[in-house]
């Protein structure tokens, strides 16, 4: 009998990721490297004969093109795409698009860890009248501005997408669905640790690569029979 799938794929390194500053929810492009690590996911996703009956995707190109370069890669294009700004990554607020080393260097080492990987400290709000506030970007102007984040902790970011999970993922994973999620480093951190059951002072030392593959099976009460990283 077929068993539901769920797979979980970091994108590929982006432009950011390569100059080391803070993202978020700044829509960069992948480097050169990040498309060989997406079209990497598409060969061993095809090693591994996993087809995904379904993929899902954050509002942000470096997740959106690994999806369609890895299904590309997987001659899988077919197949429909759902995409939700709840899978975004996690808002930088003021953070975003500096230079992560001048941010440690201005806040210090214990407030910077504690932001990064703690799980409910954010970085300091974007101003409202800041040019980076996401209702200024066309693609979410029709969301209500009281819903929209200027910074988000791991806790914040973790609300958003467990609701996006339980709505939109969890009921086709009920449907024994393999389902393909390409996403980002803090939105998958929150979802796994929902799904494995992480406690807040575990998830600290939870750390996801670029481009790392992990694979999810379930039984049919969708409890976690087996998880893989193909690598």
């Amino acid at each position: 009998m077929k068993k539901a799938k769920l797979v979980l794929v970091r994108h590929g390194q982006s432009v950011y990721n390569l100059q080391n500053r803070f993202t978020g929810w700044t829509d960069v492009e992948l480097s050169d490297q990040g498309v060989r690590e997406a079209q990497d996911v598409g060969k061993i996703l095809k090693k591994h004969q996993i087809y995904p009956d379904l993929c899902f995707t954050s509002w942000l190109k470096r997740a959106i093109h690994t999806a369609e370069l890895a299904l590309r890669e997987l001659s899988w294009e077919q197949i429909d795409v759902k995409r939700s700004y709840k899978l975004n990554e996690r808002h930088y607020g003021d953070w975003q698009c500096k230079d992560k080393e001048s941010v440690k260097k201005e806040v210090g080492d214990t407030q910077f860890l504690a932001v990064r990987r703690g799980y409910d400290v954010a970085p300091p709000l974007l101003p409202t009248e800041d040019s980076r506030v996401p209702w200024l970007e066309k693609k979410y102007s029709d969301i209500d501005h009281n819903i929209l984040p200027l910074a988000e902790s791991l806790a914040d970011t973790k609300v958003r997408v467990v609701s996006y999970f339980k709505e939109a993922i969890e009921p086709e994973l009920q449907n024994q669905q393999t389902l393909f999620v390409s996403a980002h480093g803090n939105s998958l951190r929150a979802l796994v640790m929902h799904l494995e059951k992480i406690s807040k002072e575990e998830v600290v030392n939870l750390e996801i690569p670029t481009g790392e593959i992990l694979v999810y099976t379930f039984d049919a009460s969708i409890q976690i029979v087996k998880k893989e990283v193909l690598l």
